[in-house]
């Protein structure tokens, strides 16, 4: 069969259907539950007795058993099958949403929240990958943009659907209306999403460096977020040395778990991750740091402040499609720096907040912000799986999604040891509301400098060769 007429097959554009709609439906829920949950965290704290501590791991127990198993779980689906994997993925998320549901303290809300993080790792770890696997090389960008744009639906109807369902069945509901989401995708790929992609299929799994990439990201990732602190310091230190041993690892493995000649030899793949890292290191922040402003210095209400921030997701989703259109098209380098450059210029106009500052500036800067990331994100996520090999597919999908979570570690531990620096201890009173805004200001002052940094890295990554489309 030709490729115009494999194209058109009925049973391959049926898979093709079947792959983007449960990798989409993947793609809305993690953000979803992350956006949705943060609405729900008074109701939560107060049922369960919780500190502001233990709120903060409901959270950060998924990103970091996320992070942790990202790589070594994209390796796992390059060699057993993709498809596996994500289905295998879904049903963890599944048990471990209907669990958080169920939970009866909240110790055991923060483990589902971790078992949930190891599901999402399973998940965005190989949903990147099924759909490069699936789609031709001309449509990625499109599929790309959509996934994207899916992501970001998630991130706007979290506040919104979240206070909905808080407000009228309580915070339990959220997780099970996850759990509905998630099972319908899962039922979706089993029943649907037939064949399997394994191109590495054969080849060994690197235990040793899978155990030292794990050990190595949580403790810099913690670490990192318990700065200036000493014990934050030893656990950054000791993160950077269990991964200088896993480079040092990987250059001698017979079947690594990373290739680290995919970062030394593709400039694509190298810089295209670096720049990933840095947008997200300077973004995450920016919903948490500006819902504070808008409820403390501006007397926003939680959901007309959440009304406001929507302006940034909702660009997001309407940008993200298009950008990954027109990277099939042109250069992504081009399209990605330029939304780099548009994102750095925005956290520069909220550097200078004031008590003050006008709705209409807010809203502009966020959607410039929104706009900025939608440029950015598909087509350099469309650089990155279009610079490796088939058989990298998986790495090279879970490799993105370490940069985003590392990114997003690193946004939070940058805010929280400002936030220490300037605030110590003390709650936000109104006396201290001067210094409270300085200190939401040099985040977004630091963030701006990074992602302008960020434009040189995303530039610095070349042209794709001549007559290759990503």
């Amino acid at each position: 069969m030709s490729d115009a007429a494999a194209y058109h097959d009925p049973r391959q554009a049926s898979l093709r259907r079947t792959a983007l709609i449960s990798a989409n439906l993947a793609a809305f829920l993690t953000p979803f539950m992350s956006s949705a949950i943060n609405v729900a965290m008074p109701s939560i704290g107060k049922e369960f007795s919780m500190s502001a501590v233990a709120l903060g791991w409901v959270a950060t127990a998924f990103m970091l058993l996320a992070a942790m198993c990202l790589v070594p779980l994209g390796r796992i689906a390059d060699l057993v099958g993709r498809k596996r994997v994500f289905a295998a993925g879904l049903g963890v998320h599944t048990a471990a949403t209907v669990l958080a549901a169920l939970a009866p303290s909240g110790a055991v809300l923060i483990a589902a929240r971790g078992l949930q993080g190891i599901g999402g790792a399973m998940i965005f770890g190989t949903a990147i990958a099924l759909l490069t696997s699936v789609f031709p090389a001309g449509e990625r960008g499109r599929v790309l943009g959509l996934n994207t744009a899916a992501t970001y639906l998630g991130l706007s109807l979290g506040p919104v659907l979240g206070g909905f369902f808080v407000r009228g069945w309580g915070w339990r509901s959220i997780f099970w209306a996850t759990a509905l989401v998630s099972l319908a995708a899962l039922v979706l790929v089993l029943l649907k999403l037939k064949g399997e992609w394994a191109e590495a299929r054969g080849e060994g799994f690197d235990w040793a460096g899978s155990a030292l990439f794990g050990s190595g990201l949580v403790s810099l990732m913690y670490g990192f977020s318990r700065l200036p602190s000493r014990p934050g310091l030893v656990l950054t230190v000791a993160g950077l040395a269990a991964l200088a041993a896993f480079a040092r690892v990987e250059t001698r493995a017979r079947s690594p778990i990373l290739d680290l000649r995919l970062f030394g030899a593709n400039r694509i793949f190298l810089f295209s991750n670096l720049a990933a890292l840095v947008n997200y290191s300077s973004t995450w922040a920016v919903g948490f740091l500006l819902s504070l402003y808008l409820q403390y210095i501006k007397g926003l209400p939680p959901q007309q402040a959440g009304l406001v921030l929507m302006a940034q997701p909702v660009m997001m989703a309407l940008s993200s499609p298009f950008a990954g259109r027109l990277s099939d098209r042109s250069e992504p380098r081009t399209i990605a720096s330029l939304g780099m450059g548009l994102t750095a210029a925005s956290l520069l106009l909220f550097g200078f907040l004031r008590p003050g500052t006008p709705f209409p500036i807010i809203v502009g800067g966020l959607a410039v912000l929104g706009l900025g990331f939608g440029l950015f994100s598909s087509p350099n996520t469309n650089a990155v799986m279009g610079s490796v090999e088939t058989r990298f597919y998986g790495v090279a999908s879970a490799t993105l999604g370490t940069m985003r979570l590392s990114g997003q570690m690193m946004s939070a531990g940058v805010m929280m040891m400002l936030f220490s620096l300037f605030l110590g201890r003390n709650p936000i009173i109104p006396e201290l509301y001067p210094v409270f805004l300085a200190a939401v200001r040099t985040p977004f002052i630091f963030y701006a400098a990074l992602c302008a940094a960020g434009v040189f890295a995303s530039l610095a990554r070349g042209t794709r060769p001549a007559g290759v489309r990503t």
